[in-house]
């Protein structure tokens, strides 16, 4: 086993919008995420210094539970919506775990909720510590969005997102790998405009001039869609030099495999510092 000071940390989140067909309840498209753990097995296989923490999102599972119950709003009075909604999302969860294990991935599934706290929507605490150990034998963390006990609000949803920015303040990580059902960040939303553009490259001097023309998921998302992951990744960066983050297409066959093993490959849109 490769120690683990020698080892080049990456956090991979697998959008629900890729995992799920978000207009149809609870439905996991089992073909492509069978094929994004056959990647990452690749990965892990052909570069012996890769250690990953994994993340997904909800998309048809718990979004649409969580929508239905407005768990994101807090203030129930009725917490069968939490309960409900929590267990949609670890349904989708036994499922990537399951394509994980059996494409030969050691992912040891961590329930978020089972330790976040947060005040008003914000994570403020997570256990670290389980995903160190398990970092440390060689196996792979694989966490999700989840619902969440919130200080003043009562419930909340934790994005993937915020649940691997905890981490990646916590664990240092080189890079950040977002993959989606498009190929990265576009101008406006690519499912409405045709003339929507990609773009390559996004700092954060540049965010402000962008974010309006930033697309929100074209399906319900409790989370916030593209516009959100683009400004939690960007702040993230400010804060942690030498990271940068790369949103890609999980369609692409591939695609994410490359974005493993080559760092500099030229897929999607590349986040980094001024």
């Amino acid at each position: 086993m490769v120690p683990t000071t020698m080892r080049e940390l990456v956090l991979v989140k697998l959008g629900g919008s890729l995992i799920t067909d978000k207009l149809r309840p609870e439905t996991a498209r089992l073909d492509t995420i069978q094929r994004l753990a056959k990647e990452i097995a690749q990965a892990l296989a052909q570069r012996p210094t890769l250690s990953l923490v994994l993340g997904h999102g909800s998309g048809s599972f718990g979004h649409i539970q969580a929508q239905r119950y407005h768990v994101h709003e807090g203030g129930l009075t009725d917490w069968m919506g939490y309960a409900q909604t929590g267990a949609a999302a670890q349904r989708l969860n036994r499922i990537v775990t399951d394509a994980l294990l059996e494409a030969g991935v050691p992912a040891v599934s961590l329930q978020p909720s089972a330790s976040a706290l947060c005040r008003q929507g914000e994570l403020l605490a997570l256990s670290i510590e389980p995903v160190q150990h398990l970092l440390a034998h060689g196996a792979v963390p694989l966490l999700y969005g989840d619902v969440a006990i919130d200080a003043v609000q009562g419930s909340t949803i934790v994005s993937t997102e915020q649940v691997l920015a905890y981490i990646a303040r916590n664990l240092g990580p080189t890079r950040f790998v977002e993959v989606g059902e498009v190929e990265g960040v576009y101008t406006t939303d690519p499912h409405h405009d045709p003339n929507a553009r990609l773009l390559p490259r996004i700092t954060p001097s540049q965010h402000a001039a962008l974010a309006a023309g930033l697309q929100d998921s074209h399906a319900v998302d409790v989370t916030g869609g593209m516009r959100s992951k683009v400004a939690t990744l960007l702040a993230l960066i400010q804060t942690m030099p030498g990271l940068t983050a790369r949103i890609i297409s999980g369609e692409t066959p591939g695609a994410l495999a490359t974005a493993l093993l080559d760092p500099q490959a030229e897929l999607g849109t590349l986040l980094c510092a001024d």
